[in-house]
């Protein structure tokens, strides 16, 4: 009898492992033959569980909701990112999708608050700097570029400052 329960706990344990690897592996079932809604949610909840605790990784998950026509979804990854104590770069990242999504005042918010949180970002000054320049601020794009070329003349600062002139976003 004893003999008989531990087979079907190993049965029962070796069920749950397999169905938790599958869950977290694309497959084609998921998206294969299904409307791009169907797909993209599949791929989206398997997306999840890979993400785990990762706040990077739930922002490209939240951006997808967010972009994609699901921005409470999206949103409700964001606030989740933000309430617990986010990095800068978490901020950042966030910002950059409102910015996408054309929600320029809520994107400024969070661009501005993550550079006071990392004042070393000559980078991102640069890139904050273009979008400001690409909503029609010149002044406050150009106070940016100088606080950036004044900590560091990098690369791709001046990539990020030169395309805003022309038009051009930063590549992200």
């Amino acid at each position: 009898m004893k003999l008989r329960s531990i087979a079907a706990t190993a049965v029962l344990f070796a069920t749950g492992i397999a169905g938790g690897y599958v869950a977290q592996k694309a497959v084609p079932s998921q998206y294969r033959d299904k409307d791009k809604q169907e797909a993209a949610r599949a791929l989206l909840e398997v997306a999840r569980i890979q993400a785990g605790d990762g706040s990077w990784e739930r922002i490209a998950i939240g951006r997808i909701y967010f972009l994609g026509g699901s921005k409470p979804e999206g949103q409700a990854i964001f606030d989740s990112v933000l309430k617990d104590d986010p990095e800068a770069s978490d901020l950042f990242r966030i910002a950059r999708v409102y910015r996408e999504a054309g929600d320029w005042e809520q994107a400024k918010a969070l661009f501005e608050r993550s550079l006071r949180e990392n004042l070393k970002d000559s980078k991102g000054m640069a890139e904050v700097g273009a979008y400001y320049l690409l909503a029609g601020d010149r002044a406050s794009a150009e106070a940016w570029f100088d606080r950036s070329f004044k900590r560091d003349d990098e690369l791709w600062s001046t990539v990020a400052a030169a395309g805003a002139y022309l038009g051009v976003a930063p590549q992200e």
